[in-house]
């Protein structure tokens, strides 16, 4: 084995004798060569003469040893890229949850009959046209005869830039009655727009 190049630090488990800071650093016990500290070679210690201490020995100080290369940065370089690209996707996130919403630029509210007859069912169609954001619409419809509908969500795509609204109302018996059925918006903005149609029968 080539001594100079040997710098492992090992004792075996019969050698219990601890190192003082007058032991030479290199002892020999049953033919095995044992060191102390961080391993320093049998080179550095002649040129470091003869009577380097157990403290230099043991943080590798000996005047011409090798000094130990410092770690390389290379972390920055390695996850630069994935950095970036998980910035942008937080940043994409973030600007869908809270960039600008949606915004209605109108409402407008026809039926299909104006007159309905006995029995029958009219449909109501509210269009609302917006900027072509994505997302939602929250509205209610409410009918002259003193009802309304829960709140209502309408979910808009990007690039989509009207939603048609519908209500089915049915009548029933003779009479004649002026229906009015009304859209409200109520979110993003509020808007509202109706629409009237005659119901009779008799």
């Amino acid at each position: 084995m080539n001594d100079d190049d040997y710098s492992a630090t090992e004792l075996g488990s019969h050698w219990f004798e601890r190192p003082t800071p007058e032991a030479s650093p290199v002892r020999a016990a049953e033919g095995e060569v044992l060191r102390f500290g961080p391993g320093v070679t049998a080179a550095a210690v002649r040129r470091a003469g003869n009577t380097p201490t157990a403290v230099e020995i043991w943080h590798g100080t000996l005047p011409g040893a090798p000094a130990p290369r410092p770690a390389r940065a290379r972390w920055p370089r390695r996850y630069a890229l994935a950095g970036v690209v998980l910035a942008a996707v937080l940043a994409l996130l973030a600007w869908q949850r809270y960039g600008p919403r949606v915004a209605v630029r109108d409402v407008t509210v026809t039926a299909a009959e104006q007159r309905l007859g006995c029995d029958g069912t009219a449909e109501v169609v509210g269009v609302v046209r917006t900027d072509g954001r994505p997302g939602t619409l929250t509205y209610r419809w409410e009918r002259s005869d003193g009802t309304r509908s829960a709140p209502l969500r309408e979910r808009l795509a990007r690039g989509q830039e009207e939603a048609r609204l519908h209500l089915l109302w049915t009548f029933h018996g003779p009479g004649t009655h002026q229906a009015v059925a009304r859209l409200v918006i109520t979110s993003p903005t509020a808007r509202s727009s109706a629409a009237s149609f005659t119901y009779h029968c008799g």
